[in-house]
């Protein structure tokens, strides 16, 4: 199918504004990846020392056999329940290396951080630079330089990120990333929401909240709602850096340990379908690979947190994209999948109605997604338009099979491209004289999509709660909370907020959220304007706003604006961030440590990047 003219152009765009920079980045990925392997081009000392805390016969293999020797890196960790199923899959990665010849080290472990944990809390204004903070991690782990290929263990919001951004540093190994799944279903996405609003007004106490909450949140797995974590995993499916199906395989579902045994297969290009040499993450990574993410993310109602994320993940590629990009897609990609907060289903009930596979098969049939890219599988993207189930007798249970995905098994979760649920994507660009911003459009009712009232201004989510809490917000309002972007503090998600302001607009008023602080992947029902750019701590328009400024918000015409003289706005002062809070968010808990972190960030459209 030719390209879409509307992908086809973007993609062209980008091209040319990175052809610069993509030159050099392949240029190095050949020449690390032209070299001699890392047992025969290091000296005796260094091998030694690599290989010495492993068996005799592993040794052998690596040294003297000069068998691949893959480098897993890892986020395991048994706090967190996307995390948790990692624990035994070092092992099953060596024993089904050592069954195929090759061997396999734990080259390094990464942090998880939960933003569900930390959320509303000083932990959270760690969050967004943990994705940095990732990315150095698998870089200390792979610069070992030890190995021929790695897989890369991890899941969640700035895990995935880090992950990938860490392995295009080392893009000329050829590189798998090894899911774990979500959680079985519990209390449903909406009935938890309903308990959180009426835990807002105070009509349920902290057992009743705690109750359904560990109801929601109640086994290994990723949370079931399509927030960032489950972003991820779409757009690796859509990248082509999976076995293909396996992001939403539950951790204790059978297939799990065949799809990792897979993984490896997959990554040494022995995969049982077709031997395939994998080509090098950095040249898999290329601009087309990230518009078919970009892609995936508009079709399903992704997380707002992957406006920066990606932008990311393609700088370290060597590729400059921007919110730009993003919107134009948006208004040709159709909307296909209805997943909480987008809708009632959750990821499991996606994954039944057909899942990643389905949308991607949909956007390739439509033009809206590249086909010639290259992938971890010899078929190319169009593998990912399967979804593998366990073949043969039960005693021969690694031995997996594809079938496709299409067509949808529930048309209320996951559309077809002649039938979607919206005919453009769930992310809309605002600009105007607040900056640049972006709203997730695919979980606001439309009569929602132009929000105009009065601004009230807070330096901080505590200070709207309080305001809530107290009954000053019984009206039409634009909540603007400043001092929230990555230079004042990290750029924390404020989805403590989503309760509160959902209060509101369920009481009739007409709400909206206006902040460069972040909202969760589970950004729900309130129109919010996100990610305000540039922030106010970085003298951004946010600063000059003050209390009873009429603002609007207006989704369908993609703009921010407050609405004064152009004459007056120009004038007005721009307030200095409080010396409290400047002084708050330098310590406690770890903040002081990434106080260079804030120094060195560049925009959220930027991708918020600190390494540059």
């Amino acid at each position: 199918m030719t390209p879409h003219p509307t992908v086809r152009d973007v993609t062209e765009r980008i091209r040319a504004r990175s052809r610069d920079l993509r030159g050099a980045y392949l240029q190095r990925v050949a020449q690390a990846r032209d070299r001699d392997r890392g047992s025969d081009r290091m000296g005796c000392a260094n091998v030694a020392h690599a290989v010495a805390g492993i068996p005799a016969n592993d040794k052998l293999k690596v040294v003297a056999e000069r068998a691949p020797n893959i480098g897993i890196v890892t986020a395991y960790n048994d706090m967190l329940s996307a995390h948790s199923p990692y624990q035994g899959y070092p092992d099953i990665v060596k024993h089904e290396a050592r069954r195929l010849g090759a061997t396999a080290q734990v080259a390094g472990g990464v942090p998880a951080m939960c933003d569900g944990v930390t959320q509303g809390t000083v932990g959270m204004e760690l969050s967004l630079f943990s994705r940095d903070v990732i990315a150095m991690g698998t870089a200390v782990a792979l610069t070992h330089d030890m190995f021929d290929a790695a897989l890369l263990l991890g899941v969640c919001d700035k895990i995935v990120p880090g992950l990938l951004i860490g392995g295009l540093h080392f893009g000329h190994l050829p590189t798998v990333f090894v899911p774990a799944g979500p959680m079985p279903s519990g209390l449903s996405n909406n009935a938890k929401s309903k308990v959180r609003e009426q835990a807002a007004q105070g009509l349920v106490g902290r057992q009743g909240l705690l109750e359904a909450e560990m109801a929601a949140y109640h086994a290994p797995g990723t949370c079931t709602f399509y927030g960032t974590a489950n972003s991820n995993q779409m757009l690796l499916e859509a990248m082509g850096l999976h076995v293909p199906g396996t992001a939403f395989i539950q951790p204790g579902d059978s297939m799990r340990e065949a799809l990792t045994r897979e993984a490896v297969r997959t990554v040494l290009g022995r995969a049982a379908d077709a031997p395939y040499a994998v080509p090098p993450i950095g040249e898999m990574v290329d601009e087309r690979a990230i518009v078919n993410a970009m892609a995936a993310l508009l079709a399903t109602g992704g997380s707002t947190n992957h406006l920066i994320h990606w932008v990311a993940v393609a700088r370290a590629a060597g590729i400059l994209i921007d919110w730009n990009d993003f919107s134009e897609l948006s208004e040709v990609v159709p909307l296909l999948a209805r997943v909480y907060p987008n809708g009632s289903a959750d990821v499991n009930e996606f994954q039944a109605a057909g899942g990643p596979g389905f949308v991607i098969g949909e956007l390739l049939d439509a033009g809206l997604m590249h086909a010639d890219v290259l992938t971890v599988r010899a078929g190319g993207l169009r593998e990912y338009a399967n979804i593998p189930s366990l073949a043969g007798a039960p005693s021969d249970e690694h031995v997996l099979k594809w079938h496709a995905a299409a067509p949808s098994k529930n048309e209320a979760v996951a559309r077809p491209v002649s039938a979607p649920f919206s005919a453009t994507g769930g992310l809309k660009l605002l600009s105007g004289n607040l900056g640049r911003s972006v709203i997730k459009v695919s979980s606001v009712p439309d009569d929602r999509h132009v929000i105009e009232a009065p601004a009230r201004v807070f330096d901080s989510q505590s200070a709207l709660q309080q305001a809530f809490t107290a009954g000053e917000l019984e009206r039409d309002v634009v909540c603007v909370v400043r001092w929230q972007g990555p230079q004042a503090n990290g750029m924390p998600e404020l989805h403590k907020l989503t309760p509160p302001l959902s209060v509101l607009q369920g009481k009739g008023f007409r709400v909206a959220l206006v902040t460069d602080g972040r909202m969760s992947g589970a950004s729900g029902k309130v129109p919010a304007a996100i990610h305000v750019s540039p922030e106010a701590a970085a003298g951004g328009p946010l600063a000059k706003v003050r209390d009873g400024d009429l603002i609007r918000l207006d989704a369908v015409a993609g703009t921010l604006a407050v609405l004064l003289p152009a004459d007056e706005w120009a004038e007005r002062e721009t307030a200095a961030m409080p010396e409290e809070l400047r002084v708050a968010n330098s310590h406690d808990l770890g903040r002081d440590l990434f106080a260079g972190m804030r120094r060195n960030a560049l925009t959220a459209e930027e991708g918020a990047c600190t390494w540059l």
